[in-house]
This record gives C-alpha cells, structure tokens and sequence, in this order.
C-alpha cells in the first residue's frame, strides 16, 4: 500500500487586491514550490481550493499536493479538510505556511501542533479538521508599527525595506518545507527555526 501525500498548504486571501500582502506569505511559498515541482495551480472544484501536484525535495522526491484556498483566510478550514478528506491525507502529513505576528521580519520556525496563537485561518483549520496536531511553518511578519492594528497591518503590503529581502525569505521557508518532508522536523527545526 502506499503512503498517502503529504498536503502542503499556503494561507492567504484570494484574489489580486491581496496578493502583495503580508496576510498572503502562504501564498507565496506555495508558489515557489509549485515553480520548483514545474507547475501551475489549477482549480480544485470538490474542494474551492487550487492545487499542484507533483514531487518535493529533489530526486526522486517527495509525492505531495500544494494547496491554497480560495476562500478567504478566516474560511480556509472548509478547503483544507476538503483537500486532505480527497487525497486521504492523515493530519500528521498535513503542513500549514502562515504568517506569524509574533515572529520578526526575516525570521521562522516549523513546529508540529501547539494553539492557534489568535490567528483566525488555523482556528478555521482547527475547527475543521478537529485537530491542531499538524506541521506549521510560521513565517514571521513583525508587529505592526506604533498604533496600527493587527488586522490592518497584515493586510497591508510589505514595506520598500522588508521586499527587498522578501524573495530570500520565501526561497528560505520554500526549502524549511521541502526540508521538513525530505529529513523530518528535528533536521528542519535545527536548520531553519530562528
């Protein structure tokens, strides 16, 4: 028999407005990787969510799936539960990428399980799949500056200074991802965890 994929899936919001946003770092890993496996997303009609699949982490690689809702971030539990129910993807081969508030800039950290830390998608994911205990990438995005809101700031586009690092850091947590599957968490979190 073999062994189910792993489901690699980028948090964001869909649609162009979003794109550049802090909110959407998710989205953005998974696009690397899906450049990495050589293809584009594609709709998933069963589940409102749009995947790639192909193979991680170099020859022969990795079989897994990406995903990304195309609900917003606060809905995202109904695709993910979606996606993992058709691919028959157990909790324990399910990876999450988001950005993390109480992170700095520039920084990361895969970890398996732990709370929701107030972000809505994993509670939307949580409430879903009746479980946290899945790998998390956060992807840290800094606090908002002086007085802004949480949920202004991570709707809000990278600043000038934070995009000319921003491709190193996607490329960074692309390879924590690839890391994870191929050699397991202590081997990502020893190499990665910032």
């Amino acid at each position: 028999m073999t062994e189910p994929p792993w489901l690699v899936v980028g948090l964001g919001n869909p649609g162009p407005g979003y794109a550049a946003t802090r909110h959407n770092v998710g989205y953005l890993v998974t696009d690397l990787l899906a450049d990495r496996v050589g293809s584009a997303f594609k709709a998933h009609k069963p589940s409102r969510a749009d995947v790639v699949e192909g193979r991680l982490g170099g020859v022969p690689g990795v079989r897994a799936v990406l995903g990304r809702s195309r609900a917003y971030m606060n809905e995202s539990g109904g695709a993910v539960k979606a996606l993992a129910t058709f691919y028959k993807v157990p909790a324990d081969r399910l990876v999450v990428v988001y950005d993390e508030l109480d992170l700095p800039y520039e920084t990361m950290r895969v970890k398996l399980g732990g709370g929701d830390n107030g972000h809505n998608g994993l509670k939307s994911i949580r409430s879903a799949l009746g479980t946290g205990d899945y790998y998390k990438l956060r992807v840290g995005i800094g606090r908002p500056p002086g007085r802004q809101s949480a949920a202004d700031y991570v709707l809000k586009p990278f600043s000038s200074a934070e995009r000319k690092h921003l491709p190193l850091v996607v490329e960074t947590a692309a390879d924590a991802v690839e890391t994870l599957l191929t050699d397991g968490l202590e081997v990502a979190q020893r190499r990665f965890n910032s």
